[in-house]
């Protein structure tokens, strides 16, 4: 866990986004546990501004971590 990841238990809205290298598309994590790949950019911002809508948490077993209290409330 890092600092950003510490900031985010304390209740605060974390966005990341990644590039995938050797590719045009962005990997897009809400703070919800949402995931999901996109070409455009606006489309991304979209979806993450656009909360809880077109949001479905992946279950914790499939991406190895537990789905944050926040996708639960």
């Amino acid at each position: 866990m890092n600092a950003d990841d510490a900031e985010a238990g304390a209740g605060r809205t974390v966005y990341r986004i990644h590039w995938l290298p050797g590719t045009d598309r962005l990997h897009a994590s809400c703070f919800c546990g949402a995931e999901q790949e996109f070409e455009d950019p606006v489309v991304l911002w979209d979806w993450l501004l656009g909360h809880p809508e077109g949001h479905r948490p992946r279950p914790a077993a499939e991406h190895g971590s537990p789905v944050p209290a926040a996708a639960l409330a």
